[in-house]
């Protein structure tokens, strides 16, 4: 009798880890969809605008699915606290995959923004709650496992999606890179419905209440907040009665949802949040993450095009270098942290990142394509030295009813700071520009113009130094996240020891 134990204790543990594996894949799936959706859709725009015409509201295409997830993140992760992951992953997905449904199906410009931000509200559920998940699978010395696969389908996507949505709106059509989606969903919902089985937690002495006047309250208010830093500056001026309208009720908006959220017995965004130092230290420094990453992501395939004059394809490769080095990065960064810890280790990557990007502005000019390729591969290095501990550290300082709160809190002030950040150095390059040129010049009218080949050199050297001024203002973002971890973080973060 006792000669079967060991075979079933081994049965049973193949059993957990097949699984497990299975999940693994889900998420990964999951993630697939949110992270090629960031970039597939851009290259079909010319494609779109043409079938469907609205090309002075395209931009909304993107804006407003950024909104939607943003805004959603905080709800979701309580949800997921209250109800389980699982249910709350499969909404999210399903309502992903309705989005991408109805988006191709749109008949105008109008209808596929509408769907978009329907997509949108699948997505935050999608972010956050595959987030969480990672870490509920793994103990803390395996969870870099999972979230160096996590970031690897990011990269993949970063660099395969503009591709992908390239060849398929020329030669199938636009409305298949939506449904696209359907077959990657459908797995995904397929093994998380079969295979993800959360534990069975003690049931709660009262029911369950959950926030909808918060949920409410702080989707109002981010909606109209970022609406405000997305249109600003670029659908009407800053100082225009619209955006003036939109901070002044987003401000009344923050204090209504201060109001509701002290008053709820369960609050959307709880202020424990805030209170815990490490959260706290967390939340603000990868939202300066988000402030920085704007200066590559949106500036750099313009400078590579405009100021070293190479073709899209090329400017592509120079950008997406750093998707390379980041999971890299990330993968090895817990034999770091492990010896060094979570805050010591953040520091160190973004203090590099500090010195990357301020050495972006010293570069030639025009220079050499391989000096900005060689600071981008060097910055994803940093970056993922950077972001991983700091995830892994902070979710590792709640149970598991906290877990999803504090993800999405984080999730949430580093996609808050990607929308302040691109509102912010898009004045700054906008201004260094007019500065330089002399009337109210703009990125988007002098790149247009040195496309049409209609610009002299002279544009070259000011959108040059245009861009030079927000790597310096995201250099200052990250100098700001040093300070943050150097003040607030603790020496050591309090982990929670878990089976």
């Amino acid at each position: 009798m006792d000669d079967t134990k060991p075979s079933i204790r081994e049965s049973a543990r193949h059993v957990s880890t097949h699984r497990r594996g299975a999940v693994v894949a889900a998420l990964m799936l999951a993630m697939a969809l949110a992270a090629l959706d960031a970039t597939i859709v851009s290259t079909a725009v010319p494609q779109i605008v043409g079938d469907l015409g609205g090309f002075s509201v395209f931009s909304w295409l993107f804006s407003g699915y950024l909104l939607a997830v943003t805004v959603t993140l905080p709800v979701y992760g309580k949800l997921s606290d209250t109800f389980g992951r699982k249910p709350v992953l499969i909404v999210g997905a399903a309502l992903f995959l309705l989005g991408s449904l109805l988006c191709s199906l749109a008949w105008n410009m109008g209808a596929l923004i509408a769907f978009r931000i329907v997509q949108g509200l699948g997505g935050g559920a999608l972010q956050g709650t595959v987030q969480t998940l990672a870490a509920d699978l793994y103990p803390l010395a395996e969870r870099p496992k999972i979230q160096a696969r996590l970031s690897t389908v990011w990269a993949v996507a970063a660099v395969a999606g503009p591709g992908i949505g390239g060849v398929l709106a020329a030669y199938a059509g636009w409305r298949w890179i939506f449904l696209v989606n359907l077959p990657i969903g459908a797995a995904a919902l397929w093994l998380i419905a079969r295979y993800l089985h959360e534990p069975v937690r003690e049931a709660p002495s009262t029911r369950a209440r959950v926030d909808w006047a918060g949920a409410l309250a702080v989707f109002a208010c981010g909606g109209v907040l970022l609406t405000a830093l997305v249109q600003g500056g670029v659908a009407w001026p800053w100082l225009s009665w619209p955006s003036l309208a939109l901070f002044g009720t987003g401000l009344a908006l923050v204090a209504a949802v201060i109001l509701i959220e002290r008053r709820a017995a369960e609050p959307i965004i709880p202020g424990w949040v805030w209170r815990r130092r490490t959260i706290a230290a967390v939340n603000l420094a990868l939202g300066a993450l988000g402030l920085l990453m704007v200066a590559p992501t949106v500036f750099l395939p313009t400078y590579a095009q405009s100021v070293l004059g190479l073709a899209p394809v090329a400017a592509g490769f120079v950008l997406s270098v750093w998707t390379l080095s980041w999971p890299v990065s990330a993968a090895l960064s817990q034999h770091v942290y492990r010896r060094i810890g979570f805050r010591h280790t953040a520091m160190l990557g973004i203090g590099a990142a500090t010195l990357i990007l301020f050495a972006f502005p010293l570069l030639p000019y025009p220079g050499a394509a391989w000096q900005p390729t060689l600071l981008m591969l060097l910055l994803g290095a940093a970056l993922g030295l950077f972001q991983l501990p700091l995830i892994v550290g902070v979710q590792s300082t709640v149970g598991w009813a906290e877990r999803g709160t504090t993800t999405a809190s984080v999730l949430f002030c580093r996609q808050t700071g990607q929308t302040v950040g691109a509102a912010v150095f898009g004045a700054v390059a906008n201004g260094v520009l007019a500065s330089r040129l002399g009337g109210a010049s703009d990125l988007d009218s002098v790149t247009r113009a040195l496309d049409a080949g209609t610009a002299p050199e002279a544009t070259r050297a000011a959108i040059a130094d245009a861009v030079h001024a927000v790597y310096v203002g995201a250099g200052c973002a990250a100098a700001l996240a040093f300070g943050v971890l150097l003040v607030l973080a603790p020496r050591r973060f309090p982990v929670i020891e878990e089976q």
